[in-house]
């Protein structure tokens, strides 16, 4: 892939997965609660992280127009994205209750992850360069 290909795809997966931390997040926790929300009925924790989701989202829509200018937040969600994926799945193991979000909100956070990182190599990197003053 060239890098020309390589930005035109980096650039759709940034808006789209913008548009579904954005928009989509919570009507998955609505449609499919066991794979996507980690407690019953109202949730103040869900809603905290439904708005950070949201947040990030609007910000990976926005870094889509020119994402070697913004390889930091490209790089937050990749890192984020592992970390919080790691997190939940040895909760999900640990406790059976949880299990179905190896299915849903576990694999979308390492695909994710692992979309950015192919696409935006300097970006996956980006937390072990050396920077200088």
């Amino acid at each position: 892939m060239t890098e020309l290909e390589r930005l035109k795809y980096l650039k759709i997966a940034l808006r789209v997965v913008g548009a579904i931390a954005t928009f989509g997040f919570y009507p998955l926790t609505v449609f499919w609660p066991s794979g996507w929300s980690w407690s019953g009925g109202r949730s103040e924790y869900l809603e905290m992280i439904i708005a950070i989701y949201a947040t990030l989202g609007i910000f990976l829509f926005l870094a889509s127009r020119d994402p070697a200018r913004h390889l930091s937040i490209v790089s937050f969600a990749i890192w984020s994205s592992v970390v919080h994926g790691a997190v939940m799945a040895v909760q999900s193991m640990l406790n059976p209750v949880h299990m179905h979000h190896l299915y849903g909100d576990v694999p979308a956070l390492f695909i994710i992850a692992a979309i950015f990182a192919i696409l935006s190599p300097d970006a996956f990197r980006l937390p072990f360069t050396r920077h200088r003053a």
